[in-house]
């Protein structure tokens, strides 16, 4: 991000002119496009409002902007030699596409972030930099040799990863599977883009727990799906609702996160995943089983997935070593069918032509290693002390006011406060005192829930983003 040089020769106005006449003639801001008020460009920069108007005027003096009372401050439609007509309108194509969008109150705590790296960051979902391996990825890379290779490896994933793989999920997870049955991803979220994309039509029913993270994926509406809910409870959704959907909307397929589930921090119970699975099969309903968190059981024993209670072959599973290790490895796995891996390895390899080889050997590598299990232990030692850091925080600076019940796992407190307030100006009030948190409602709840990330702030920043969270909150019940 652009900074203005505060200790140059060059006034702060005239940088802050230059720049944006630079963005205007790289098309950033075509001709006619609305630049930002002086009000927030000055929030944004950090310099006085008057700045900001200074450097509007030498804009205006050179005929690049116009600004008209009521209308904000535009560019010039005929400067550099162009007109309209001859110029794409691309806040037209920003707004078309079948590809839509994050949801506004996503898009504004990632604005908020950028613009304010020292905010206390309880909304992103990845560990933090000191719960990553580093030191042992470190090692590995400097005593391992890698491939000499470096042109397009296999569309469906390195082979010595899809190896280490099929020892790993069985070894922790309890699944027997073959490397013909793995599909490499570059995470998650790439692994639920090629089921939508490529395993369901538009106007297709599914169902999702309620609330959800498939709620907040803007990537259901644009495959053109219709989504149901199923609501849950402390023991997860109740499979019978399956059942009533099914026959109500013939839906068809069922994504859930039945492990530590993101938002809630809730466990599918051992009964009700049997009762689950009873219902897949007797409907030939494919379940997609998002597992990125199980292996954080803070006490070591987290519950057998479904998949590897499947007898039926009705599971989709998926995993990540985002929430285990390091997201910007970027590698993700799905176990499916070989049908269904070879139909998504092929629109995979037509979107990219397949991951990055060296990240896919170094996260084989890493699995095979004795570093592996240390890294598990401290890590889920780490997350639990940050929980309780937490809950501590909570109980002190919003005492009677907010209800949670304490997860056994995962990155995530889910937390529902006693009296409503709008969700946006929480959100608002809190930045404004140093901190950022999910909205509920981003997961498909009412307002007056919130989620609260403790795996990426460092523990001694806790109490203090719960501070400003409970000013903020205080300041909108007076």
């Amino acid at each position: 991000m652009w900074k203005l040089d505060r200790d140059g020769k060059r006034a702060l106005y005239q940088q802050i002119a230059d720049h944006l006449e630079q963005r205007i003639s790289y098309g950033e801001f075509p001709p006619g496009s609305l630049l930002p008020s002086e009000r927030k460009l000055a929030e944004q920069l950090g310099v006085n409002r008057s700045t900001v108007v200074m450097a509007f005027a030498e804009l205006r003096s050179l005929g690049i902007i116009d600004s008209r009372t009521g209308s904000g401050t535009r560019v010039s439609a005929t400067k550099w030699g162009a007109t309209p007509r001859h110029t794409p309108n691309w806040s037209r194509y920003t707004e078309g596409g079948q590809f839509l969008p994050n949801l506004p109150f996503m898009r504004r705590i990632r604005e908020a972030l950028i613009q304010q790296p020292a905010l206390i960051d309880f909304a992103s979902g990845e560990l933090a930099a000191d719960l990553a391996p580093t030191e042992e990825i470190a090692k590995l890379m400097s005593t391992h040799e890698y491939t000499s290779y470096l042109g397009y490896d296999n569309p469906q994933g390195s082979m010595p990863l899809r190896q280490a793989l099929v020892g790993y999920l069985e070894k922790y997870r309890g699944i027997r599977t073959t490397e013909s049955s793995i599909l490499i991803t570059s995470g998650s979220q790439q692994s639920l883009y090629l089921i939508t994309q490529c395993l369901l039509s538009p106007g297709d029913a599914v169902a999702i727990e309620d609330p959800s993270y498939c709620y907040s994926l803007p990537m259901f509406q644009s495959a053109g799906l219709r989504l149901f809910r199923l609501p849950a409870d402390a023991e997860g959704i109740e499979p019978e609702d399956i059942r009533t959907l099914f026959k109500q909307h013939r839906i068809k397929m069922v994504f859930l996160n039945p492990t530590f589930q993101n938002p809630t921090g809730t466990v599918l119970s051992d009964e009700r995943r049997r009762q689950l699975l009873a219902a897949a099969s007797e409907l030939r309903l494919p379940v997609v089983e998002d597992d990125p968190f199980s292996l954080t059981a803070y006490d070591g024993n987290p519950p057998l997935p479904l998949k590897a209670m499947d007898t039926a072959g009705s599971i989709l599973y998926i995993g990540s070593f985002s929430k285990i290790a390091a997201s910007g490895l970027r590698i993700g796995w799905m176990v499916a069918p070989r049908s269904i891996v070879e139909r998504l390895a092929d629109a995979r390899q037509q979107m990219d032509f397949g991951l990055s080889v060296i990240p896919q050997q170094v996260a084989g590598q890493f699995l095979q290693s004795p570093f592996f299990e240390p890294h598990l232990d401290r890590l889920r030692m780490e997350l639990r002390f940050k929980r309780d850091i937490l809950i501590e925080a909570l109980n002190k600076e919003l005492p009677g006011m907010i209800r949670y019940n304490a997860p056994n796992g995962g990155l995530h407190l889910w937390c529902r406060l006693n009296s409503a307030v709008q969700d946006g100006k929480l959100l608002e009030e809190t930045i404004k005192r140093g901190a950022v948190f999910v909205p509920g409602s981003v997961y498909g709840s009412d307002s007056g829930f919130v989620r609260f990330t403790f795996a990426r702030p460092r523990t001694e920043e806790i109490e203090q983003g719960i501070s400003a969270f409970s000013q903020a909150l205080r300041l909108l019940q007076e």
